[in-house]
């Protein structure tokens, strides 16, 4: 009977859902393991940003070469060559080869990254001492070396996860892919607070504590997340086999399309490599600053930009399968809109909002990443709309375009990152504006490389709409810089339950504004967000009622 309820909640959970709910899914989840990751940050930060920065650094460290080796042979590079091509089999009905294609995908992965991960423990000394920790002392080096050769089993788990999450994405099924990344950061969770005490077993002290068993979090959170993936195939009808299908066509396809999107994404982290490598040569706690203003600056890129693009592309891709451009051109245009409307007044209000934001995920605030994460509000909302203009292209199978824009703004990032930190002496300001810069250059060119190759994309309406949000979200400025002026952060508010009160009600009248002022401009995109918050309301009278 038990058995039977729980396969039933997962067939559920696992029908095909709309756009729209799709988008809302991705999004709630993104935002979930957004809270667990202000929670796990704020954890770390608490116990080792000033009383163990050597400590906090190493393990930023620690994570460079596994997430590189991971973004570089699979994460988004295999969702936007194998979904299209995914897509193209099932449109024909030709499951058999959709599921070779899978499997083979699957097998040839796990394989490269098994190696791969082998490989980082056998020579993570020398990857620390000389790529991404060369600045750290001997100590935090010897530290960083040991947290890496723990979380080098991400690459191998995390593909396999990835796989099986693309081929339910395919198929319009989120709801389990969405919830792998929130368990991700309930591993890590678990690692702070129960395995930084060490970890005892009838008696016997098997593990004496300390930061290192945060990267056993980590490595717990990566098999959990393998796990939840696993319970998403359930009813999907994949027909798994131990092998590869070295003549299935769509497999070929995809092994032609892999390589420049992975070189794409590559070089994303080649830009990470080398800003941590040059902050581990700044001042103690730099590379931990530094790559906490970034993860904020990443929460409402991946809340926004990677949901409601992800949500989206599976019908960008089967209207491109269909030969339906019209289709196409639409569903960009609406994804475009929906994403500028959200993205450029949260960019605002993350500026004005900043110094709640880092109290958040360090108890009585860092000025340091404070004002880094202002830096790099451009990039916020540069860096949102990137992920659904890549994949306008990636969607027509063109890999390539992306690709030669990223190698150009990435190399304008690193130049500049370079002069600005150290020939101008400007340390990790310089490392924000360099980031900033190139999102900047990167979008630029890629709009108008979309408006060559998609005729009338940008058409009178879409620019209305687009000068109509820039003035509202102006309106939301000037709100939130009035508010944040009446309640400003006190040296006292140090509480996390003094802050977010006071959080939530300036964030809650700077939202108001913008909606308002939105409706007042007509801005299509209101709409539905206030029929939602009046039948939401009007729903909750009845129950009183």
């Amino acid at each position: 009977m038990f058995r039977r309820k729980i396969q039933s909640l997962i067939s559920s959970a696992n029908t095909r859902l709309t756009v729209q709910f799709a988008a809302i899914i991705l999004a709630g989840s993104t935002f979930l393991s957004s809270l667990l990751g202000l929670f796990r940050d704020r954890l770390l930060n608490s116990y080792y940003l000033d009383t163990y920065p050597t400590g906090i650094d190493a393990y930023s460290v620690a994570f460079m070469i596994p997430d590189f080796m991971f973004f570089i042979l699979v994460s988004g590079a295999l969702s936007v060559t194998f979904i299209p091509v995914f897509n193209q089999r099932m449109a024909k009905n030709n499951k058999k080869s959709a599921w070779e294609l899978s499997t083979s995908i699957l097998n040839l992965l796990a394989i490269l990254t098994l190696a791969t991960s082998i490989l980082i423990i056998i020579f993570a000394d020398p990857l620390v001492k000389y790529v991404v920790g060369p600045g750290l002392s001997e100590s935090s080096r010897a530290l960083a070396v040991s947290m890496m050769r723990v979380i080098a089993i991400n690459p191998f788990l995390f593909s396999i996860a990835t796989v099986i999450s693309s081929i339910q994405q395919a198929i319009g099924r989120f709801t389990f892919s969405a919830m792998a990344p929130a368990i991700y950061n309930v591993g890590i969770i678990i690692g702070i607070v129960f395995f930084t005490g060490g970890i005892n077993i009838f008696g016997v002290q098997i593990f004496e504590g300390g930061i290192m068993g945060v990267a056993i979090g980590v490595a717990l959170g990566a098999v959990l997340q393998l796990l939840v993936a696993v319970a998403g195939l359930y009813g999907v009808g994949f027909d798994y086999r131990f092998k590869i299908y070295w003549k299935n066509l769509g497999f070929r396809q995809v092994l032609k399309l892999l390589p420049a999107r992975s070189l794409d994404q590559g070089l994303d982290y080649v830009n990470s490599i080398v800003e941590t490598n040059m902050a581990s040569r700044m001042p103690t706690g730099t590379v931990r600053s530094y790559q906490q203003s970034l993860t904020l600056h990443m929460m409402p890129v991946n809340l926004i930009g990677v949901a409601i693009s992800t949500a989206f592309f599976p019908n960008l891709t089967e209207s491109i399968a269909h030969g339906r451009k019209d289709l196409f051109k639409r569903d960009l245009q609406n994804a475009l809109r929906m994403i500028v409307f959200l993205a450029l007044p949260i960019s605002v209000m993350f500026y004005f909002f900043r110094g709640y934001l880092v109290n958040f995920i360090k108890n009585g605030g860092d000025n340091l990443i404070a004002d880094l994460l202002g830096i790099l509000v451009i990039s916020i909302f540069c860096r949102t709309i990137y992920h659904i203009a890549a994949r306008s292209f990636y969607a027509m199978q063109d890999t390539k375009t992306p690709l030669r824009v990223s190698i150009l703004a990435i190399g304008l990032n690193i130049v500049l990152a370079i002069w600005f930190s150290m020939g101008l002496n400007s340390g990790p300001y310089g490392l924000a504006w360099a980031q900033s810069i190139g999102a900047l250059v990167e979008i630029m060119i890629l709009g108008v490389l979309m408006r060559r190759k998609i005729d009338g994309l940008f058409d009178a309406k879409f620019i209305s709409a687009m000068v109509k949000i820039a003035l509202a979200s102006v309106a939301t400025g000037i709100i939130s810089y009035v508010l944040v002026g009446i309640f400003p952060l006190m040296e006292a508010d140090e509480s996390f339950f003094v802050t977010f009160p006071k959080f939530v009600l300036i964030g809650t009248i700077s939202t108001t504004v913008y909606l308002v002022v939105a409706k007042a401009l007509k801005v299509e995109e209101v709409d539905p967000i206030l029929d939602r918050i009046k039948k939401f309301l009007f729903s909750q009278s009845k129950v009183r009622k």
